[in-house]
């Protein structure tokens, strides 16, 4: 009965997530097969290109040096808040998610001007005698890599924060009293305990980060073409819809396997996290 109760409580969020995000996706997928060359002309077309392969491979990599970074940088952030008192435990929280209160678009224009060659970092670099010429910081892959992470750690701090607090101080103590050293203390009682807080928030900056649009445009423009942007210059700029629905059905399945990747490596550090 508890079980039934549950369900019915769960359908009306379940068929508007059927109706407004799995059916969409389900149709985008299926126009791909109805081509005049074959059901699988499509992705040969695209897996054929060397063009298009390396968009792809851009954008894997890129987002995989996000995650990692915003894994190291949220963990350590995530970790001093959890352990900071309560009035500063709350003024570090309001400092970590203020990022978030402004939009994607404006806080990539305001890294146009921090890196721009009239920008405020050459212009510091150049006041300090560091650098002679202005340095060219825009529309390169690290500027990419760098906003994006200012983007999206904030989502990892947040994550991170509720599961580290949620570690008992007691299983900390008995590991110090028993002998074991900090970083055996991390590795093996911390770590594991945070590994589905580590899990979530790297899904949610990959898939972030993979399937980004603004910023890359703004600050890589068609030198550093990742995915968000090349599907978007086939469905509006050369209204090419079956090839806008080709890269939306590979970014969905790498996705996928991404996410089921992530779980996999949680159940082997941690049986209990998910």
């Amino acid at each position: 009965m508890k079980r039934f109760s549950g369900w019915t409580l769960a359908s009306p969020a379940t068929l508007l997530v059927v109706v407004f995000l799995v059916l969409p996706v389900v149709a985008t997928i299926i126009t791909t097969f109805g081509t005049a060359g074959g059901p699988l002309a499509p992705y040969l077309g695209f897996f054929g290109s060397g063009f298009r392969r390396t968009v792809l491979w851009r954008t894997v990599q890129v987002s995989f040096i996000v995650t990692a970074i915003a894994v190291i940088i949220g963990f350590i952030t995530a970790f001093v808040i959890s352990r900071s008192p309560g009035w500063l435990k709350s003024i570090l929280i309001i400092a970590a998610v203020f990022p978030l209160l402004t939009g994607v678009v404006v806080r990539s224009f305001a890294w146009l001007i921090i890196l721009g060659k009239n920008g405020i970092l050459n212009s510091v670099l150049l006041s300090a005698g560091l650098i002679g010429e202005p340095l060219t910081m825009l529309y390169t892959q690290g500027a990419v890599i760098v906003a994006m992470v200012y983007l999206f750690v904030p989502l990892m701090i947040l994550t991170l924060v509720g599961v580290l607090e949620g570690i008992p101080q007691d299983l900390i103590q008995a590991s110090a009293s028993l002998g074991a050293k900090p970083s055996a203390t991390f590795t093996q009682v911390i770590l594991p305990l945070a590994v589905p807080g580590l899990i979530v928030g790297a899904v949610l900056v990959f898939t972030g980060s993979f399937t980004s649009y603004a910023t890359p445009q703004l600050l890589g423009g068609e030198q550093v073409m990742m995915m968000g942007t090349l599907m978007y210059q086939q469905a509006m700029v050369t209204f090419d819809w079956v090839a806008a629905s080709t890269i939306a059905a590979v970014m969905v399945v790498i996705t996928i396997a991404i996410v089921l990747a992530m779980t996999r490596i949680a159940r082997r550090l941690n049986p209990m996290a998910v």
